[in-house]
């Protein structure tokens, strides 16, 4: 029971997270299912991306009810993210074999992670507001989101993770969408990806059913809270925050790898 709520109160925690910044949770979820409750790299990688892909259904829901997802836009980006994921979760089969390697590709990709939310949070509360283009679009050339979308597949396919640490920048900053559309598309794309992944790791056997239900429960209201909240949340001060705790959390999977526990 106190396990099932703690599940439930780190899904809810995630779930928010990723309807607020544009990123699956798998930063807060995968820890806690990995060192909390205990389970292997694999489960805890399949079982997060059941739990993802309820955030990312619940919060693009929202994100397109407030108008910040044009799905015609983005097909190009789910596509290629769609094929991306397929072929990296076949070869999570192999991965699974070598759980110390998933430890540290997990912490390796937390890192930069966690990087880019500090230096991301302390840019944006320096600078003014710019003013954007108000517009719900991701344009530009179709080769970069194809480009864009293979990279986002990679993750979820092959560590259970989402790719918002990828998609929002690459969308802000390559395809100069506005952030609110940047996280509302990269939301969307992802939920494709995180489908995808999530039915081939259950079929691997690599999702705990028990502890995937709570999850899932937390990160579907979660979600919908954070895409709510990301109208009037200054997200630059919850982004320096995290930063700083998933630094941590990163060193702690990069050192499991070793063998050492901290």
């Amino acid at each position: 029971m106190v396990e099932a709520l703690g599940v439930l109160v780190s899904g809810l925690a995630a779930g928010t997270l990723g309807g607020l910044l544009g990123i699956g949770g798998g930063i807060i979820l995968v820890p806690f299912l990995r060192f909390c409750v205990g389970l292997s790299p694999a489960q805890a990688a399949g079982t997060c991306v059941v739990a993802v892909f309820c955030t990312t259904l619940s919060g693009s829901y929202r994100h397109h009810k407030l108008g910040h997802v044009n799905i015609k836009s983005t097909l190009p980006v789910i596509a290629a993210g769609v094929v991306a994921t397929s072929v990296f979760s076949i070869l999570f089969l192999w991965a699974a074999k070598q759980e110390h390697w998933l430890d540290l590709g997990t912490g390796l990709v937390f890192s930069l992670i966690s990087a880019r939310m500090i230096l991301e949070g302390l840019f944006d509360a320096r600078r003014k507001t710019a003013r954007q283009v108000d517009t719900n679009q991701i344009r530009g050339p179709l080769l970069h989101k194809v480009a864009i979308g293979t990279a986002g597949g990679v993750l979820p396919g092959l560590l259970g993770i989402g790719t918002g640490g990828i998609m929002v920048p690459a969308f802000t900053l390559i395809l100069k969408a506005p952030i609110k559309t940047a996280v509302g598309c990269s939301l969307t794309c992802f939920s494709a990806n995180a489908l995808i992944s999530s039915a081939f790791k259950f079929s691997q056997g690599f999702v705990n059913l028990a502890v995937a239900g709570p999850a899932c429960a937390g990160t579907l209201v979660g979600a919908y809270l954070g895409a709510t909240l990301n109208r009037k949340f200054p997200p630059a001060a919850l982004k320096i925050i995290f930063g700083v705790t998933f630094a941590y959390v990163s060193l702690k999977f990069i050192l499991s790898f070793r063998g050492i526990g901290i």
